[in-house]
């Protein structure tokens, strides 16, 4: 994994805006399949204009945006085995229940009918019936080879393949095979791996999507601050289970309070979870620190001592509103973390990504999200001035 050596590099979270053909694609098929001779092309020239649109900008550690996926949960559908769509029913959004919609009750019941507009059923959360094994070689290889054919003669720095962690998934799909929550959390540990593998064994980063390591408290408002670290813990456990022997310096962990442009008073504080997320089997760990509940976290790495082999991915621009940075407050944010942990240890990140789930309308615009990252690599230009005393 590269580092900040002589500036600061940039980053982003992984998916990016979708092309209009892919997303027309997905909505035509079922929601498991995301192959077949027209769609493989719309892939292909998808990952390269993203590709190619994230160098030009200035993004140093690039990905394939996700592009051909459904969601960054969701694309699981197609690559595990045990899983069937569950029967048609009401639909609830992924705050139901939770300490914000009971705090905020009419806010969340008009934001779960826009979900389910947008995500509908290219998104829709699956049952475990039967064992679960992966099954996502083939269209886990047409992804490598799209990213690898991209980044030729483009001159990325690196290049990260996001995957979610068992954690997520688990919370995503309802278990109705295995006799335990552990047992069906292991199989799909044990499952997920061969995909974090095959990403590492090509040459990439593993980029480990987990926000339900946070989002776990404020969705489930019966447990205390206790009893969610407790929980925190044993997920964390279950995670480097399926990183076991994999090299953690080419992996990067993601956690984020996921796509809630609410309220949010009721995110648990990175302070209650700073020490746990240290234990994952990481080289790096992304994180929101430019929206305004969490913006003032970074005071937190004045305490928390980062182990000298790991690095800081904090977010400096943020998915959860339409106004783009400017490239000096982007500036800021930066140099604050590097004067606590070290220059070389940070890079410039988001705090989420742009394009979570292939809907007709995102949360943010694509010429916005575009935008922001453009305003991050003029701010890590700033920064690097001023930490290193040139552009």
């Amino acid at each position: 994994m590269k580092r900040s050596t002589d500036r600061i590099l940039t980053t982003h979270v992984g998916s990016l805006p979708r092309s209009e053909r892919l997303i027309a694609l997905m909505r035509e098929g079922p929601s498991e399949k995301t192959s077949g001779a027209d769609f493989d092309s719309a892939a292909r020239s998808a990952v390269k204009e993203v590709v190619s649109r994230q160098v030009a900008l200035g993004i140093d550690i690039v990905d394939d945006g996700e592009q051909a996926k459904t969601g960054f949960i969701s694309y699981v559908n197609e690559r595990l085995s045990g899983f069937e769509p569950q029967k048609a029913g009401p639909v609830h959004g992924p705050w139901a229940g939770s300490r914000e919609a009971l705090a905020f009750p009419e806010f969340y019941q008009e934001s779960t009918k826009t979900q389910a507009q947008n995500w509908g059923r290219i998104s829709n959360r699956w049952v475990c019936t039967g064992p679960i094994r992966y099954k996502g070689q083939a269209v886990l290889k047409r992804d490598l080879d799209n990213l690898k054919a991209a980044l030729a003669g483009q001159g990325a720095v690196e290049a990260f393949v996001p995957a979610a962690s068992p954690g997520s998934i688990a919370n995503w799909q309802t278990n109705a095979h295995y006799a335990s929550a552990e047992e069906f959390e292991t199989a799909i540990a044990d499952a997920i791996r061969e995909e974090y593998k095959a990403i590492i064994d090509a040459g990439f980063l593993l980029q480990v999507d987990d926000p339900e390591l946070v989002t776990h408290y404020v969705k489930h408002p019966g447990e205390d601050i206790a009893q969610y670290r407790r929980w925190a813990e044993r997920s964390v456990e279950m995670l480097n289970y399926a990183l076991r022997d994999l090299p953690p310096e080419r992996v990067r962990h993601h956690t984020c309070y996921g796509i809630n442009m609410g309220p949010r008073v009721h995110d648990v504080e990175m302070k209650e979870i700073a020490a746990i997320v240290l234990k994952i089997r990481a080289g790096a760990y992304s994180f929101e620190a430019a929206n305004p509940r969490h913006e003032h976290e970074w005071r937190l790495w004045q305490e928390v001592e980062l182990p000298a082999e790991k690095a800081i991915i904090p977010g400096v621009i943020s998915h959860t509103t339409v106004l783009v940075e400017h490239p000096e407050l982007i500036a800021e944010r930066i140099i604050r973390f590097a004067r606590l942990v070290g220059r070389e240890r940070v890079i410039a990140g988001a705090d989420c990504g742009f394009g979570t789930q292939a809907s007709a309308t995102p949360e943010i615009h694509p010429t916005i999200a575009w935008a922001k990252l453009d305003a991050l690599a003029a701010g890590a230009r700033l920064a690097s001035k001023e930490l290193w005393g040139k552009g």
